[in-house]
């Protein structure tokens, strides 16, 4: 027998849920004990979830429900499977990439004949059109780097094992990173980014986290109880924007723009500035108020709104907005 059979025989043997010692497994096959471990580190190198147990009662043993009773799907349930999974690809970057690339390789390795030559090249029937570049909304687009697929892998490990994960957070509006404790609660998807929600060990508050600015990433050996209470729902329809707009507000400066009520309302419907703050000033108009003084994301919004919109506070960006309207003025000056 050799060391492949052999390796095979005792991972059927160890199927069988009892522990079993390595002087058993060295005495049925009648090979040492140490070319026994070396059986079990192959095992163990290949993924299989072997277990090990010291004492005199110990031994080894797989993982409980590593081995699962086959699935048979019908076409049409394969077919449902794998245009979720096309839609899921469309994404620039999602958590655990490789392990889906592998459980779709396994799904397509189990079709029928009969459906395997169109399914099998899902991407040729299936098409997804990626999400069109927001060019409006400044910076709300990050290219995929491999620091963005390591921390959502990073993040997703934790999360599955309940352990905590250490990582250094990268946002721009400081000058230098920052390290972070979390306890890992779950993942948000919104407008092509992904965020990663959790408690920090520091603080003892939630945050969110944008994946593409971690770096450094790794999962602890600390392990914790997940809050029973929480659900990534309660982070939809941008109640985790509204919350850390709150928080901007009071971290830096803000800028102050003095609009009509109508105006306010157009806005409303934008995604991102319809959690801004706003504050009535009289019976037609509002100041609405962000978190950001950046010109390259000020000066388009307020040109867009046109005519009603007044930047009050910083006065660095009203000048700037005057010097350009000036300048659009004399542009556009009937020669």
């Amino acid at each position: 027998m050799n060391s492949i059979e052999r390796a095979l025989a005792i991972l059927l043997l160890l199927t069988g849920g009892r522990l079993i010692t390595a002087t058993t497994l060295s005495e049925r096959f009648e090979v040492s004990l140490r070319t026994i471990y070396r059986d079990i580190d192959r095992l163990i190198a290949l993924g299989i979830p072997v277990e090990a147990e010291r004492g005199s009662e110990g031994g080894y043993r797989l993982a409980k429900d590593y081995l699962q009773p086959p699935v048979a799907l019908s076409r049409n349930e394969t077919a449902a499977l794998l245009t979720a999974l096309a839609l899921v690809r469309s994404l620039r970057t999602l958590p655990l990439k490789a392990d889906l690339e592998a459980a779709e390789r396994k799904l397509i390795a189990s079709l029928p004949k009969s459906v395997l030559t169109l399914l099998g090249d899902a991407e040729r029937v299936i098409g997804i059109e990626p999400m069109p570049a927001d060019i409006f909304h400044y910076s709300t687009k990050a290219e995929p780097t491999e620091h963005w697929q390591t921390a959502l892998d990073g993040f997703m490990i934790g999360l599955l094992e309940s352990r905590r994960v250490r990582f250094e957070h990268h946002n721009p509006a400081r000058p230098a990173a920052r390290p972070h404790d979390v306890e890992p609660y779950g993942v948000l998807f919104d407008r092509d980014l992904w965020y990663l929600a959790g408690r920090s060990v520091d603080t003892g508050e939630f945050k969110i986290y944008r994946a593409d600015r971690v770096r450094q990433i790794e999962v602890s050996g600390f392990r914790f109880r997940p809050d029973p209470e929480f659900h990534v729902s309660s982070l939809l329809g941008g109640a985790w924007l509204s919350e850390a707009m709150r928080r901007w507000e009071k971290e830096g400066p803000s800028t102050r723009i003095r609009m009509h009520k109508d105006q306010i309302k157009r806005l409303a419907q934008d995604w991102y500035y319809r959690h801004a703050t706003v504050t009535a000033d009289g019976p037609e108009h509002a100041v609405l108020s962000l978190p950001n003084v950046a010109a390259v994301r000020i000066l388009p919004l307020v040109r867009w709104l046109g005519p009603g919109a007044e930047i009050l506070e910083p006065v660095e960006l009203r000048d700037q907005l005057n010097a350009e309207l000036e300048e659009l003025m004399q542009a556009h000056q009937s020669s």
